[in-house]
């Protein structure tokens, strides 16, 4: 019980210094999460999360015996390099998924391999609070959104909406919209890739499933968001812009993660009970 509550308190100790250590890029992630047009409103959430998934497993953790490895204080070491070199070069994403890698390695090196492997997720869990760098950020939106006008206007046409798409705007005979960085859906794509990873990891089922379950948020996502242009450019094109751009284009964006939320929950429904056939 003492070597425990000694490695504990060492743990604790080496966990306040690391903190310090990063504090600069512990700083970066917040102002991340608290921009304006945040993709990473969720950061707060995750470390609660992590800490809350290890509290539920705090029984079967108290019966682990201790075994720390030497192995963890290589893995410190590598982690910390990295650090201080993206630190330097002001590569504060890289630096962010370093400080994951020195959690894990302390946990390691203070309480063995038994412990980190029950703390895998809650630890790697962490990688979604780091925030990925605004160029990928803006290309990645780009995309998207020349991605989410191709298919909003296939869908236009189809239902009766003729359309035509001009980079990243949509003409209709009597309006028209562009599809601006918050609407391609980028943001709601990390979220629920975010919330998919969660799903997979509750859900008893095999791996492969977990990963068909977490992989099947991309397509959701996009799904959901062509979902409400399409939705907003019709009702800008009978009611006009006023209406549109309005209180249903804010509802709209609720709306869009509740419909995603319901497709990733049927998706893991099937999985479950196909599992449950087996």
């Amino acid at each position: 019980m003492n070597s425990k509550r000694n490695a504990i308190l060492k743990f604790a100790s080496c966990a306040a210094l690391l903190f310090i250590a990063y504090l600069p890029t512990l700083r970066w992630m917040v102002d991340r999460w608290m921009a304006a047009e945040s993709y990473y409103g969720h950061g707060f959430l995750i470390p609660i999360i992590s800490l809350f998934i290890v509290w539920q497993r705090r029984e079967a953790l108290k019966k682990i015996t201790i075994s720390g490895t030497l192995a963890g204080l290589w893995i410190v070491a590598l982690g910390l390099l990295i650090h201080i070199v993206s630190a330097a070069l002001k590569v504060y994403f890289v630096s962010g998924f370093s400080f994951i890698l020195v959690l894990y390695g302390l946990i390691l090196f203070f309480f063995g391999k038994e412990m980190v492997r029950s703390l895998t997720f809650p630890v790697f869990f962490l990688l979604a609070m780091v925030p990925l760098p605004l160029v990928l950020i803006g290309n990645l939106t780009v995309k998207l959104k020349l991605i989410a006008a191709q298919a909003s206007t296939f869908i236009l046409n189809r239902i009766g909406f003729p359309s035509i798409q001009d980079g990243s705007i949509i003409r209709m005979p009597n309006s028209h919209i562009e599809v601006a960085a918050p609407c391609s859906g980028l943001r709601s794509l990390i979220s629920l890739l975010t919330l998919g990873l969660l799903f997979a990891y509750s859900m008893k089922i095999s791996y492969v499933r977990k990963s068909i379950l977490f992989l099947s948020s991309v397509p959701i996502a996009l799904a959901a968001n062509v979902t409400r242009i399409v939705m907003v450019a019709v009702v800008n094109d009978l009611y006009g812009g006023k209406v549109a751009m309005g209180l249903f284009h804010d509802f709209t964006g609720f709306l869009v993660f509740a419909f995603a939320f319901v497709g990733l929950f049927a998706v893991s429904r099937v999985l479950e009970t196909k599992n449950e056939v087996r």
